[in-house]
């Protein structure tokens, strides 16, 4: 699966970006996705996750109220919709499958639960 982020940028704090997460040859429809990121000198962390069917979503306590994610399968496409952004949301964003059907409960936070990744897109939060 070729995963391909977008619509990161320069924005100032308490503005908006919407990232965008497309593939390209391969269906996104089966599988739980999340959003991860990574800022600079620190360790790749969890942003948010959606379920298949997009009925359950997931935030990392820090972005909570302030993100919202979505898919829209027939586009194969996830979005990370983010307003009031902060200069701690600096960081490079990754879009990536989770690796198995079933529960996404128990292992959505954890990068070891998932086998492919994006390139990343750049979000920086000017204050």
């Amino acid at each position: 699966v070729q995963l391909q982020a977008s619509g990161g940028g320069l924005v100032q704090a308490g503005g908006d970006l919407r990232l965008s997460c497309a593939t390209s040859g391969r269906t996104l429809s089966p599988y739980h996705m999340a959003w991860f990121r990574q800022a600079p000198g620190k360790e790749r962390e969890f942003a948010a996750g959606i379920s298949i069917s997009g009925t359950s979503t997931y935030y990392a306590d820090s972005l909570k109220g302030r993100v919202t994610i979505s898919r829209d399968n027939a586009k194969n496409t996830i979005y990370l919709q983010m307003n009031s952004l902060k200069p701690e949301d600096t960081a490079v964003y990754y879009c990536a499958v989770f690796n198995r059907l079933g529960d996404f409960y128990s292992g959505y936070s954890s990068q070891n639960e998932y086998n492919y990744w994006g390139q990343g897109t750049l979000v920086t939060v000017s204050s």
